[in-house]
């Protein structure tokens, strides 16, 4: 369908004001938070009511036309990329906080509605939302269900998928449906989980119900220096195997430190190779008594120097570093390359200096700030775009990281999604019989494919293509399929 035509279909069923078709003003949608990628739609579609959203699926179904869902554009794989022959759907407009229910301590709200928005809503009652992403003040819920979002605080309070208790979907015919429930079970397969991290390909979420927590009537924070990347990394697998499970344990090394505490001056140690951060929640006593057992811990696995949060500012000043990190390294770095990948915490400290010493082959600084407590790296390649060549090496700096994370008996993604970032990635984790049951999901939700297509599953071609000069085991992959 010509371009033409299709604005004037939509314009059938949005008002013109709720659609965007001019190239100043589609520029901001070009991209996500990773913006190595870019590409113009043809328009944007901004509906404000879940029938709208039903009519333009039915239409783009029928003429076979792709539809990315959008929600505040922080995803970091690109999972938000628009297609030059598609549309973009966002869901700005659905930004209304339904209902917060303090005696079944859950909330209903609107995909739009911005994470942090949930737990303020919920604080006159004494509760919170948990997952809290660093850019929490911005990313929405809905996104937040796309990518199956974490936070600092994942570790024990779990991922976005632990924390919904039932999603309303459209589906990519129009048809409305509801997964999951308020209740403890519900009948039937466990679609719920399946949404979560779904990247936009199986429906386009219109409510989400999620679980809200009380709040914690204690914590403090513990930082701790080391003069060792390693050593910091065994800490982490000895405060787990003590028993503790920390709300928060996070770590950062020398570059991440030196450029946060230039920009939001926290108190970090800057002549720190690296440093812990370990949050512990709950009752006071408890608190008190888990903050003296991690300070004789963290000493006897080589801590230089330990401090602890002795106010709720103190503590909060402390994460403000952590929370800062990202746009930190992006002042001193023209631009940078955020890698997401997930390894077993005893890995931690050989995997790092991997990629200390990958940095030093591919010649480009790498700033480590990341969720130590369940293995989440998220290494910050800093690089210069308009260095001919430069993205290149980059990317593929990236991919070798996310394979030492393969091989580490880990996997290419935590919490950032796979989106066309780690598509080659895919083909090296995943086997040929997985992908074909990926693509086989896919057709079941969305028979013609018109959902953030190109996105987060690899075609097998590709995966041909990839692994075509390569046998592994002597078993040579997809042997059916012709060469490249």
């Amino acid at each position: 369908m010509h371009s033409s035509q299709l604005i004037t279909e939509l314009e059938r069923i949005l008002s013109k004001d709720r659609l965007v078709t001019d190239v100043e003003t589609l520029r901001p949608y070009e991209c996500d938070g990773l913006s190595a990628y870019r590409e113009l739609p043809v328009a944007v579609a901004i509906p404000s009511e879940i029938s709208q959203i039903s009519a333009i699926l039915k239409f783009c179904m029928s003429h076979e036309i792709p539809v990315v869902a959008r929600g505040a554009g922080t995803s970091l794989s690109g999972g938000a990329k628009p297609l030059k022959e598609g549309i973009v759907l966002s869901l700005a407009r659905f930004n209304k906080i339904l209902e917060i229910d303090p005696a079944n301590r859950i909330a209903r709200v609107q995909p739009g509605v911005r994470n942090i928005s949930i737990s303020e809503a919920a604080a006159p009652f004494g509760l919170y939302y948990a997952p809290d992403p660093s850019s929490q003040i911005a990313c929405t819920i809905g996104g937040n269900v796309a990518e199956n979002a974490g936070g600092v605080h994942c570790l024990k309070y779990g991922l976005t998928v632990h924390n919904v208790l039932k999603v309303d979907v459209v589906l990519a015919n129009g048809e409305q449906i509801s997964f999951g429930s308020t209740g403890l079970d519900w009948p039937g397969y466990d679609c719920l989980a399946l949404l979560n991290g779904s990247e936009g390909l199986l429906g386009i979420v219109t409510e989400v119900t999620v679980r809200l927590l009380p709040k914690p009537t204690s914590a403090q924070v513990i930082l701790a220096a080391f003069n060792d990347i390693g050593t910091a990394g065994n800490a982490v697998g000895s405060i787990i195997a003590s028993g503790i499970l920390p709300a928060g344990l996070e770590m950062m090394d020398n570059l991440a430190i030196r450029a946060t505490e230039d920009f939001v001056a926290c108190g970090y140690p800057i002549e720190a190779v690296s440093i812990l951060l370990c949050e512990l929640d709950g009752p006071l006593s408890d608190v008190t008594e888990q903050v003296e057992q991690v300070q004789r811990l963290l000493v006897s696995e080589g801590a230089t120097e330990i401090r602890v949060s002795q106010s709720e500012d103190d503590r909060l000043r402390l994460w403000s570093g952590r929370k800062s990190a990202f746009p930190a390294v992006g002042r001193i770095s023209p631009d940078y390359y955020c890698i997401d990948g997930t390894i077993p915490r005893y890995r931690l400290a050989s995997i790092l200096r991997s990629i200390y010493s990958l940095s030093r082959e591919y010649e480009l600084a790498v700033a480590n700030v990341f969720h130590a407590g369940d293995g989440n790296l998220h290494p910050l390649i800093l690089y210069d775009a308009s260095k001919p060549g430069e993205l290149k090496k980059t990317e593929e700096l990236g991919g070798k990281i996310l394979e030492l994370c393969i091989r580490a008996g880990g996997t290419i993604t935590g919490e950032h999604g796979v989106g066309v970032e780690k598509l080659n990635q895919m083909c090296i984790q995943f086997s040929e019989v997985e992908i074909a049951q990926f693509h086989a999901l896919k057709r079941a939700f969305d028979p013609k494919g018109i959902l953030n297509p190109g996105k987060a599953i690899p075609s097998l071609a590709r995966c041909a293509e990839l692994n075509g000069v390569h046998v592994h085991n002597g078993v040579l992959s997809f042997p059916d399929l012709e060469r490249f």
